[in-house]
């Protein structure tokens, strides 16, 4: 089993002119040391106006960014919001080739659709279709990714004449898959569509156990690949924050992981959202203080629900990965048994500070993951002799229905286009002799042309 860090970016309020600027060069720092302990992934989020909750709208630049700061660490768009509306298919795969170019093949390509109304309705997204827009939005840019050239689609979401969309991905025949799942019905959509899991839901190992059986039964039986390869991955979210002392852990980490799931649950659930005022902390601080909780009372009692789960309904609690490393090193084996492939950290949440989120990296990075890492060579190779035939009856299930570019496809520059329906000879004579002089560097009327 792998380890992730995943970054929504949130900023509760109040904030100066600094703050995000403040805020994302922390978390760089943090992926940086991250990276040079043995973490394997960094998920960053695509949100829109999503304020305190999530300041992450343009995720390629700083996954760029991140990819000069790190060596090791796959690179993971947990996720690109691919519905045509959001981000053209065809954008979406040149940024996707891009940082897979400038981090030597790092790449992650994670998709989904959001289901806030924040977002939806920002860009004027039906949710009614908004699933059917995410699949034709993926299927567009994993086309574009990977066909040279792209033959053209003529969808419901989006039109596009062929084209040859440059650059590739290093990866071929494209990075790896995913997309974010939250309900039993979207891993089974992924194992179905051969895409990795990612599971934002907060969920027990235990829980765990059943999702993962049920991906891999719904991938055996009835995966027909979106893409060109099958990504068979399951990975699981957890809030972490280790520290030597469990009173140190639940001090530092809960309150954060505990706001993440309240402004979650505030533009997805029950939240009445008035852009640039309402004040989501301090709407928190409020409702939970009704609750009768306070911070001194969860570092006292060791246990706290996340608000997350009590939105939906669910008082069982989760405190996740927050406490000493040997608590942190048994809870996660309870994953690695349950077959999950990857656990993806969420520390930089609420107002969690960032010298206490770099001492979690670097305790959990010494004294947890090394017996983890240890396993995980060994495991990983078993586990893809397993899935080989699985894979590969998969793959023999898709069929390419894919429209290819007609043969006498041409695509003309603006100006010759307008020669040629004129069909004046003299024009024609003048556009050749002006290609020969380009050619020769012997004219400057084409930048008189350009300039207009």
């Amino acid at each position: 089993m792998r380890f992730g860090i995943f970054y929504e970016h949130q900023l509760p309020r109040p904030w100066d002119d600094d703050s995000e600027l403040q805020l994302i060069n922390d978390a760089l720092d943090q992926i940086e040391l991250a990276d040079r302990l043995g973490f394997r992934y960094l998920w960053e989020v695509e949100h829109h106006f999503l304020e305190e909750y999530s300041h992450s709208s343009a995720p390629e630049v700083f996954l760029a960014a991140a990819s000069q700061r790190t060596h090791q660490m796959r690179l993971g768009h947990g996720i690109v919001q691919t519905a045509p509306a959001y981000n053209h298919p065809a954008r979406v795969a040149e940024r996707i080739a891009m940082l897979d170019l400038v981090s030597n093949g790092r790449v992650e390509f994670g998709s989904g659709e959001s289901s806030s109304e924040a977002e939806l309705r920002g860009f004027q997204i039906d949710p009614a279709v908004k699933r059917e827009a995410w699949l034709e939005g993926l299927e567009v840019a994993i086309r574009c990714m990977t066909e040279t050239p792209f033959g053209g689609v003529e969808g419901r979401f989006v039109t596009m004449p062929p084209r040859n969309v440059v650059p590739k991905p290093v990866q071929k025949p494209h990075p790896p898959l995913w997309v974010a799942c939250s309900r039993r019905d979207t891993i089974l959509l992924a194992a179905e569509k051969g895409i990795g899991a990612l599971s934002f839901a907060f969920i027990e190992p235990e829980d765990a156990r059943h999702w993962v059986a049920d991906y891999e039964s719904t991938l055996r039986e009835k995966c027909v690949p979106v893409g060109a390869a099958v990504n068979a991955q399951v990975a699981c979210v957890s809030p972490m924050m280790c520290a030597r002392d469990e009173g140190d852990a639940i001090a530092r980490g809960l309150e954060g992981a505990n706001f993440f799931g309240y402004s979650l649950a505030h533009y997805y659930v029950f939240g009445d959202h008035v852009p640039a005022k309402t004040n989501v902390w301090a709407e928190f601080q409020q409702r939970r203080g009704k609750m009768g909780y306070s911070p001194e009372a969860a570092v006292a009692a060791r246990q706290e629900t996340l608000g997350a789960k009590a939105a939906a309904g669910d008082e069982t609690g989760l405190r996740g990965a927050v406490g000493t490393p040997d608590q942190l090193r048994e809870f996660l084996r309870r994953y690695e048994a349950a077959g999950v492939d990857q656990i993806i950290f969420v520390m930089q949440a609420g107002k969690n500070r960032h010298e206490h989120i770099m001492e979690s990296i670097e305790l959990f990075g010494t004294e947890v993951l090394p017996e983890f890492a240890a396993r995980d060579d060994a495991a990983s190779v078993t586990k893809a002799e397993r899935w080989a035939p699985i894979i590969e009856a998969a793959l023999a299930r898709k069929v390419n229905t894919a429209p290819t570019m007609p043969s006498d496809y041409v695509m003309k520059a603006l100006p010759k286009q307008m020669v040629d329906a004129a069909q004046d000879e003299q024009a024609e004579r003048w556009m050749e002799t002006l290609a020969d002089k380009q050619a020769a560097g012997a004219d400057d009327e084409l930048q008189r042309l350009i300039d207009g």
